[in-house]
């Protein structure tokens, strides 16, 4: 495999993030999960084109790329989104996770969250965390306990059930492939 490469992303990052999302939501309609994202490729919602561009232009995006091409996104947030309950320390909150499907199998993902473990040690900050959907068959919630996350509390936003896993900086987990 070729070697993976972070680099800040921006704006100019947009479409290839739009590209990623529509994507996702082909592949997980193709296995029946229409709850976690919709039935609408994200590039034709104005709402959710509006969104990813401000995930671009935040100041927190990095993207992986293999030979120049997009193959993952990760958003380092300082804190959590509104509907999920801060903390009382300084954080890593992954505020966006995504592979470009052609790229699935190769440990993008996996990367990605080693590079945020990474830069969360860099910045003396000890915790990182995520949330995803806790619904359907729950592949996704026991993705993120491969990468040695650890489930911490639950929630309900407007009907989309949401699971939020922390991690240690330093804790001797190491994350599986893929």
């Amino acid at each position: 495999m070729s070697e993976l490469k972070f680099r800040p992303g921006g704006e100019q990052d947009t479409e290839d993030l739009l590209e990623m999302f529509d994507g996702a939501v082909a592949w997980m309609n193709e296995r029946g999960n229409t709850q976690q994202w919709g039935t609408e490729p994200w590039s034709q919602v104005p709402k959710r084109v509006e969104r990813v561009r401000k995930m671009a232009t935040a100041g927190n995006l990095v993207m992986a790329e293999i030979d120049a091409i997009p193959a993952g996104a990760i958003i380092l947030d300082p804190g959590p989104p509104e509907h999920v309950p801060p903390v009382d320390e300084p954080e890593i909150y992954l505020g966006l996770l995504i592979t470009a499907r052609g790229f699935t199998g190769r440990s993008v993902g996996a990367e990605l969250i080693r590079y945020a473990l990474a830069e969360a040690e860099s910045r003396g900050i000890d915790l990182v965390r995520v949330d995803c959907y806790a619904g359907g068959d729950g592949t996704l919630v026991r993705y993120y306990e491969r990468q040695g996350f650890r489930k911490t509390v639950t929630f309900d936003y407007h009907g989309w059930p949401g699971q939020v896993f922390e991690q240690r900086v330093g804790d001797g987990r190491e994350p599986l492939p893929g």
